[in-house]
């Protein structure tokens, strides 16, 4: 059944819990991070968030029998969608203020959008095109004061680091997503979401016991607030829309309008940790905003024919 072009009424509402839950959540992983190691949070988070929604699955009824002949398969969208996402994305806001970290982590429209074009055969319509463009300009925007320190003099090499670091992470993202919509693995939503987290955690778990080591205090109280909002909200309310999201259209679509979660990101970052935006980041949500009123509201609507949906949600 052909995708809409546009953002369903469930689209709309899957889309605002993933700006809320998501953009929320920078700065209280940056937080988290300041106590408990990355990789040591990461793979709590995705391991607890994993047997959760793998719980509520068996508890509604449904199969966790991964199908025949698409094991592979899954591990590549889980090693590309949720481990390299989760690892880079982690070290990168490690490096970087909260707000730039989700902005340049959202850059993953950009690599989605071309990949999506390239191995998908998606059409690159004008409004894509004036879309993209305008993510780029907020990579531009982001970007500018590193590479100005860059050629000009002395340059901060860690905040260049955690840069590349985050767009590495929103390229792995993007072809991780593109992925799961070419191979449409046969998985109930709510069952695909939790093996992909659930596996993901496993290797997370080895590197975590070799890098971070045994924990050395415990995490304050709001710090294991925070990891208890991770799990809940940020990994198997959010990563569950997510996955849903890119069943209802395409990867274009879904992945340009979720650029609102960053700007949610810069927001909560400035009245949670008292950070203070400057023009690269205001620059970059000026574009950020208009990238999202292209891809869903420029032109005329391209197809009005139902989205696809999935029967056994």
């Amino acid at each position: 059944m052909p995708h809409s072009q546009r953002l369903s009424i469930e689209g709309i509402l899957l889309l605002i819990g993933l700006a809320i839950g998501w953009g929320i959540n920078w700065p209280i992983m940056k937080f988290i991070i300041s106590e408990i190691p990355p990789l040591t949070f990461r793979a709590f988070c995705l391991f607890f968030g994993g047997l959760g929604i793998l719980g509520l699955a068996r508890a509604s009824g449904l199969s966790l029998a991964l199908p025949k002949g698409y094991v592979k398969k899954l591990l590549w969208v889980c090693l590309l969608n949720i481990v390299g996402w989760n690892v880079m994305a982690t070290y990168g806001l490690s490096l970087l203020p909260a707000g730039r970290s989700a902005l340049l982590g959202y850059t993953m429209p950009i690599w989605t959008v071309l990949l999506s074009v390239w191995v998908l055969q998606d059409k690159f319509t004008l409004r894509i095109g004036c879309a993209l463009l305008l993510g780029i300009g907020g990579i531009a925007a982001l970007m500018s004061e590193s590479l100005i320190a860059w050629f000009s003099g002395p340059f901060n090499l860690q905040l260049l680091v955690g840069a590349l670091l985050m767009i590495a992470a929103a390229w792995s993202w993007g072809a991780g997503t593109v992925l799961m919509k070419l191979w449409q693995i046969p998985l109930n939503t709510v069952v695909l979401t939790g093996w992909l987290l659930l596996l993901a955690s496993l290797p997370i778990m080895v590197a975590a016991a070799l890098v971070d080591g045994p924990p050395q205090h415990m995490p304050s109280t709001l710090a294991l607030w925070g990891v208890v909002y991770n799990v809940f909200f940020a990994f198997m309310f959010c990563y569950w829309a997510w996955v849903r999201l890119v069943t209802l259209v395409p990867v274009s679509v879904s992945s340009l309008s979720s650029l609102m979660t960053p700007l949610i990101g810069v927001v909560s970052s400035i009245y949670l940790l008292g950070e203070e935006p400057g023009w690269p980041e205001l620059s970059a949500t000026i574009l950020i905003l208009g990238a999202v009123a292209v891809i869903n509201f420029g032109g005329k609507k391209a197809n009005t024919a139902p989205a696809a949906t999935d029967p056994t949600l």
